[in-house]
């Protein structure tokens, strides 16, 4: 099915990263142009634009943080294609280390919102600002499963990414329908989320060859098996075509196998090597 995404200008945030790098793939397999963000990590962000030779790609770098760095990211992105059509807000950090609220500093719950969801604002508002002179384009946040069912020990996280996953993500589809209106032949501008569970990443492999591990998280899941990053890359790639998702804005889309807040699974019914 073509997703008429060919030519598409499309700038993914957190690029360099496990599934910025494999939404990048997806997007390059759909024929799309793309701008791919990265903070620190270059040395991952030029090896993929080397692997996606034949791809238009413009690869910068930007503190999403930063208000003024976002704008010249947005302004390179509008020199280099003359447009942007699509945002993939990818780009966000999890702190590994299991901290209770009551032992959570001020420091780290306002560093997690700023990585979080303070750069999906600032990216948005320089997108949006686009939008308003194209009048077209849509968005897609990633936010994570923690901003649906909560995780124990890092409020901070599951706080911010709960914001993305609700309150931002259905409040940006109704002010980018009215940016980019509906005409008779363009379906308007949308906004959507996608919901990552427990994906493998370079971020979480080490923490995914703990068997004992993987049997309680996969324990949750209708499917137990651990997402891989092209099970949410091609969730990504369909809510932002405007051909196959035409006439869906403003949801919030799990990609973890069913996941619920309990256990469907003893953990000993998971087969580890399986998931």
């Amino acid at each position: 099915m073509d997703s008429g995404l060919r030519d598409k200008v499309a700038l993914i945030t957190g690029a360099s990263g496990g599934i910025g790098a494999g939404t990048a793939h997806a997007f390059a397999a759909e024929g799309a142009q793309l701008v791919l963000h990265y903070h620190r990590n270059r040395r991952s962000a030029e090896t993929l634009r080397a692997e996606l030779a034949g791809t238009r790609t413009l690869t910068a770098q930007a503190d999403l943080t930063r208000p003024d760095q976002v704008k010249r990211l947005f302004a390179r992105a509008h020199e280099a294609f003359g447009r942007v059509d699509i945002l993939v807000a990818n780009a966000g950090s999890w702190i590994a280390k299991t901290v209770p609220i009551h032992q959570l500093s001020l420091a780290q719950w306002r560093l997690t919102l700023d990585t979080n969801l303070t750069s999906a604002f600032l990216c948005c508002r320089e997108f949006f600002r686009l939008v308003r002179r194209q009048r077209h384009g849509n968005v897609v946040l990633v936010s994570s499963t923690a901003g649906v069912f909560g995780e124990a020990g890092h409020a901070d996280y599951a706080a911010a990414k709960a914001a993305l996953a609700y309150g931002l993500t259905r409040t940006l589809k109704n002010e980018l329908a009215r940016l980019a209106p509906h005409t008779p032949t363009y379906c308007g501008g949308r906004a959507n989320c996608v919901c990552p569970g427990w994906t493998l990443t370079p971020m979480t492999r080490g923490q995914l060859k703990d068997r004992a591990l993987v049997r309680r998280v996969t324990a949750t899941m209708a499917l137990p098996q651990i997402a891989r990053v092209e099970d949410v890359a091609h969730a990504i790639v369909f809510l932002a075509s405007d051909r196959l998702a035409r006439h869906i804005t403003g949801q919030t889309l799990l990609v973890a196998g069913g996941m619920e807040g309990r256990w469907l699974w003893q953990p000993e019914e998971v087969d580890p090597h399986a998931a």
